[in-house]
């Protein structure tokens, strides 16, 4: 009769944590969902921000609030002074041309 006593309280010991694991397993996957929600609407709120950054700054977009805003705007292009390459002796000023 007493093992048989133990073997039900040990039976039942084992159920009720056997039932608050599951519990704890649960919660944590419910977390786990909550986390990844918000995971998911920080990426869709970023994503949302990227789109309009790359509608902004459009180059159709930017030529046309140029033009609306009458700006004096000329395109800076590099100005080539000297040689393309720095050891074209060609493009050299004449001051430093030996002299015969």
């Amino acid at each position: 009769m007493l093992k048989l006593t133990l073997c039900l309280v040990a039976a039942v010991l084992l159920a009720v944590l056997l039932l608050e694991l599951r519990q704890q397993r649960l919660e944590l996957d419910h977390q786990a969902n909550l986390l990844h929600n918000q995971i998911e609407s920080q990426q869709a709120k970023l994503w949302s921000q990227q789109l309009q950054i790359a509608v902004y700054t459009a180059p159709n977009a930017i030529s046309k609030t140029v033009g609306e805003r009458d700006l004096k705007l000329v395109p800076q292009s590099p100005t080539h002074v000297g040689p393309s390459n720095w050891m074209d002796v060609g493009g050299a000023p004449a001051a430093e041309q030996p002299t015969d």
